[in-house]
């Protein structure tokens, strides 16, 4: 199964999450297109089984910058794709998450639960994190 693991990170908070779920899919035996937002490529992640995309809340709780451009970018090609969003934030109650499930939603994509974390990703929150990933695979 081919999974395209995407992501951005201002802090590294978001890219130790990405990093865990990297490395659970790869262990699982997965196929995995793993790049930042700002170097993706975009094809690769439109031809894969299932997209994986991350971002830190930022300013009034909206995607990175980066993150926000490559998803624009891709949008029109998520229908019917398995979608997965994920990210970090330090205020708010994760509106930047639901407005982004919503967007994916619209777009046509079949999104599961996403998974936030709270600042600094500790052990347990990477280990939920290989989990969440590993579901997709399912």
């Amino acid at each position: 199964m081919k999974v395209a693991l995407i992501y951005a990170s201002t802090t590294g908070n978001t890219e130790a999450m990405a990093n865990a779920m990297n490395e659970a899919l790869a262990s699982a035996g997965a196929e995995v297109v793993f790049s930042t937002a700002d170097s993706a490529d975009a094809e690769s992640v439109a031809a894969s089984d299932v997209i994986l995309l991350g971002s830190p809340a930022m300013g009034d709780e909206v995607l990175e910058d980066t993150m926000e451009e490559f998803y624009t970018g891709i949008e029109g090609a998520l229908s019917g794709k398995k979608v997965g969003l994920f990210g970090s934030y330090d205020w708010g109650d994760g509106q930047w998450l639901r407005d982004w499930e919503d967007r994916a939603r619209n777009a046509g994509a079949n999104v599961s639960e996403s998974l936030m974390v709270h600042l600094t990703p500790e052990a347990d929150d990477l280990a939920k994190c290989q989990d969440w990933a590993k579901a997709f695979l399912a």
